[in-house]
């Protein structure tokens, strides 16, 4: 039977992150590492299917996993996206308000500043027009450290440094079952491969189950887990619509974030070749459904119009939309990143990782630092 040193389940942007870490590390040069995915490629849902954008850290409880992992994260990509040229721009962006907002805007600073967010500035409406004057605010948080990125390209640069370093990647390959072993596990895999699929099991000393929307269903099949531990995932989609014409933003707008914790709010984000698009909103489902309802765009254009009163709903198309991992139902408080090691869960070698949804991609690197300093 095949022999792994780390076998992580799931190739999305934080799976490559942790893969390319681990493969970097000094303890785990040389050693076998496999990345194993059930589509055909590495991110084909959650990690690919977002704003693309690099987070400052502003909008999470302090001293939460998602607060420090971003903080840190923004720095690793960055310099991760010089060293590399992976395509991204540090546009900043505007957080906006109307005068009644104010109150939440300077709570939203308070946090962002205690969260290590040092760089924000405050617009007036003088200011803010003179900056975007398709603008409607009478005041705004500045983040000049508020960035977008090639997500593709970003997850592309980290398979190619980690193969470069020995790491392999298993696509069309699902894990079945995964039983202990007397050191490690046994995994069970099935294979696709043409019309028929194939069983293929191998070993692994260490197991990372960083299988976003699959991560609880996977925790499930794994010997040894207590069931009652493994939270709930819930699927909460997000629909982008893309504006045609020319941009009216030159940075990417924000309204104050949504009451319920459930999402950032419908704001305007422009891709690397400038093009601009309003999203997401929020709907908890039952099951995948990457369907873009078109009759949604009265109601994008309604919410936009708060802050972008000259939009015209006929330009708004139908582009994409994701579903986010979440671990908290529908009107409850927001939840943090849950990163377990064998401390935690009580199966040694095992790593499980839940609720991998924004800040995930600008946290990406900082999160596989941490899993691979769990490891070694």
């Amino acid at each position: 039977m095949d022999k792994f040193a780390v076998c992580i389940a799931g190739a999305g942007v934080v799976g490559l992150a942790i893969a390319y870490k681990l493969a970097s590390s000094r303890q785990f040069q040389g050693k076998d590492i496999v990345v194993v995915e059930r589509e055909a490629s590495f991110g084909q849902h959650t990690s690919s299917r977002n704003s693309e954008v690099i987070h400052a850290g502003i909008y999470y409880p302090t001293g939460s996993l998602k607060a420090r992992l971003c903080v840190r994260g923004k720095a690793l990509l960055y310099d991760h996206c010089l060293r590399h040229s992976i395509a991204h721009r540090q546009l900043g962006k505007f957080i906006v308000a109307a005068a009644a907002g104010v109150p939440a805007l300077e709570s939203l600073a308070s946090l962002a500043f205690a969260n290590g967010v040092t760089d924000l500035v405050w617009f007036d409406d003088p200011q803010l027009h003179e900056q975007e004057p398709a603008l409607k605010a009478s005041h705004a948080l500045f983040s000049p450290s508020t960035g977008i990125i090639d997500s593709h390209e970003y997850m592309q640069s980290l398979l190619h440094l980690a193969q470069n370093r020995g790491v392999q990647f298993a696509p069309y390959t699902e894990i079945t079952a995964v039983n202990r072993a007397s050191v490690g596990f046994v995994v069970d895999t099935s294979i696709a491969s043409g019309t028929r699929c194939v069983r293929y099991q191998f070993g692994c000393d260490f197991l990372v189950n960083c299988a976003g929307l699959d991560a609880t269903a996977l925790a499930g099949k794994i010997d040894g887990v207590d069931r009652s531990t493994i939270p709930q995932t819930h699927f909460c989609k997000g629909d982008y619509f893309s504006y045609q014409g020319a941009s009216p933003f030159k940075h990417l707008i924000y309204p104050l974030p949504e009451a319920n914790t459930q999402g950032l709010g419908i704001h305007a984000t422009l891709d690397m070749a400038g093009q601009l698009r309003f999203g997401p909103d929020t709907e908890y489902i039952e099951k995948r459904n990457y369907h873009v309802d078109a009759s949604k765009s009265a109601g994008f254009a309604a919410a936009i119009a708060a802050y972008f009163p000259a939009i015209e709903v006929t330009k708004l198309q139908p582009a994409y939309s994701g579903i986010r991992p979440k671990l908290a139902a529908l009107g409850e408080p927001v939840a943090d990143f849950i990163i377990e090691g064998s401390a935690e869960n009580g199966v040694p070698g095992l790593v499980q990782l839940f609720g991998m949804e924004s800040p995930g991609l600008t946290a990406s690197l900082a999160i596989g630092e941490l899993v691979a300093g769990d490891i070694v």
